[in-house]
Order: structure tokens, then sequence, then C-alpha cells
């Protein structure tokens, strides 16, 4: 068991350029030491949606391992810890553009650096697109209940359903930018609803028109793992992708659908991320997220 005193830790705001916006990860470097309560704890105390520990590689397939845990649990995959993290170790090791592959409990997956003088973006591969049935109708009123809505306040060409690219999400497309930003859900009876869905995460999103840069428009819900509300979701925003591919809301049969996503509006944390679908025969194949990341501080324990 390793000494938690002078162990390095970061603040990093991901899916932002500007400090205090977009989305928080602690980010732990050199953690192998470290027991799984200590990780716990620590990811406690930052009281981040998430804090990403780094580590060695346990096999020679993949150059790192990272490890993501919540206030109060361990989870497979997060997209904003996992630019966190990759945007530290580049800032720190002085990396340059290029190709590194990380095992998660999504699997091994590649991370893409791309730096251009000062400026850092990570490109996160995500783990291949899985759907679940469309909801019944008694579990479809059950998260209408608890978000506060009703069935014409949804978009009704797109069925609520689990998506997962690594860490599943329930999808709930909405009519309005400003009934999605209005809700207040009942979180007690969101995190009821989880164990029984097999799913801790609610996306709440809306489609934008032709007038605005971004597509979507989302909220991330997930207090079954202790997240309130999450600001910026890469893993609700890249499965999102690999939905509206999937349900026939773009015109692309083959080729690369892409887009910008935002989120944490509500919140008065806003962040922004490029998504990147790859499909072939109207099926998404791969999903990728691009997001830059900007360090708040870095301390020492």
């Amino acid at each position: 068991m390793k000494n938690v005193e002078g162990l390095s830790v970061y603040q990093v705001d991901v899916f932002t350029s500007e400090r205090f916006m977009g989305n928080p990860a602690g980010v732990v470097p050199y953690a192998d030491e470290l027991t799984d309560h200590q990780m716990q704890n620590i990811a406690r105390e930052l009281n981040n949606s998430e804090t990403v520990f780094i580590l060695k590689p346990d096999n020679d397939d993949h150059d790192l391992r990272l490890r993501f845990f919540t206030p109060n649990t361990e989870v497979p995959s997060c997209g904003h810890a996992t630019v966190a993290a990759h945007f530290v170790r580049a800032k720190e090791l002085g990396l340059t553009s290029g190709r590194i592959l990380q095992k998660t409990g999504a699997g091994i997956l590649p991370i893409d650096i791309d730096r251009q003088n000062n400026e850092i973006r990570v490109i996160m591969t995500q783990g291949k697109p899985l759907f679940s049935p469309a909801l019944s109708d008694k579990f479809i009123a059950r998260i209408e209940d608890a978000l506060g809505i009703e069935g014409k306040d949804r978009n009704l060409q797109l069925p609520v359903r689990v998506v997962s690219t690594g860490h599943s999400k329930v999808m709930i497309a909405l009519n309005s930018k400003n009934r999605l930003n209005s809700l207040q859900p009942d979180l007690t009876a969101l995190k009821n609803l989880s164990k029984e869905i097999g799913s801790n995460g609610y996306f709440v999103f809306s489609l934008s028109g032709p007038e605005d840069d971004c597509l979507v428009h989302g909220r991330m819900f997930a207090p079954a793992i202790g997240i309130d509300e999450d600001p910026v979701t890469g893993n609700a925003n890249g499965p999102v992708g690999a939905y509206l591919v999937a349900e026939g809301a773009t015109d692309i049969d083959n080729g690369t659908f892409r887009f910008r996503a935002k989120q944490g509006e509500a919140m008065g944390r806003p962040g922004e991320m490029d998504v990147f679908v790859d499909i072939k025969d109207s099926q998404p194949q791969c999903v990728r997220i691009s997001g830059s990341a900007v360090n708040v501080f870095k301390a020492t324990l």
C-alpha cells in the first residue's frame, strides 16, 4: 500500500479551453501502488463525477491502464476523464501527436493525441456500439414521471432504449432544447429505476436545426453512481451518435457521420465535443469523440 502523502493530483476541465467550464475530472498519475480503497477515497475527496488513475500496463498489448472512480464506485470507462488523463500525460511528458493503446474496463482501445503548438486535442475511440431493445411502455412511463415530462415532450421518432460504447446510457430524445434545460428530475426515482433497467445513466437530449452549430444538446443524470448531473459526458454523446445512425436519423449509408455536441448549459458549465461515427451499410461501426482540456490546478496530497 502506497503512502498517499506526496502524490500528485491534477484537476482538469474537459471539453473546454476555459477554466471552470466543461466537465472537471481528477487525474492521478503514477497510481500503481494505490489500493482500490485508497483510489475510492481520493475520488470521494475530490468529488468530481470521475477521477482517473493512470497505471502501468499489465501486458505488452497496451501502453497504459486507466481506472475510473465516481465518488462512490468504480466504473468501466469515462470519456471526459480519459481526455483529462491523456491531456495531463501529453503536458507532463511533452508528448507530440501520436497514438496510444489504453486498457480500461471497456477493453483495449486506441487514443490519438493531436498536438498543434500548445493546443492539445484528445481523440478517444470508444467500444463497439451495443443496443438493447426499446424499453417497455411501463418503464418509459416511469422515466417520464421521474423526469417530469409527458409523452408529447418526447421525440416519438426516436425510441427510448439503452445504448453503450463502454458504459451504457438510456437515450431519451426531447422535442425542445427549452424543455430539456427546464428539467428538474426526481433523482431518487431515477436511481431506483437504474437496477431494473440495467443502466445507471440517463442521457436526455434534443436535436437542433441547421442554424445551430451543435446538432445535439444534452443533459446526463446518473444518481445511482453518485452523479446527480454530469456536465459534459463523452460516454453519452458518443453512444448517441451511434444511436442516431441506427435509428436512421442521418442519411449517410457509408462513410463518417460527424457532428458537434454541447452539454452543461443548464448547469452553467457548457462544453463541446466532436463526435465521429463510421458507418457501413447504414449501421454504426466505430465511434470516436474529440475534445480539448485545460488544467485548473496541480496539487500534492
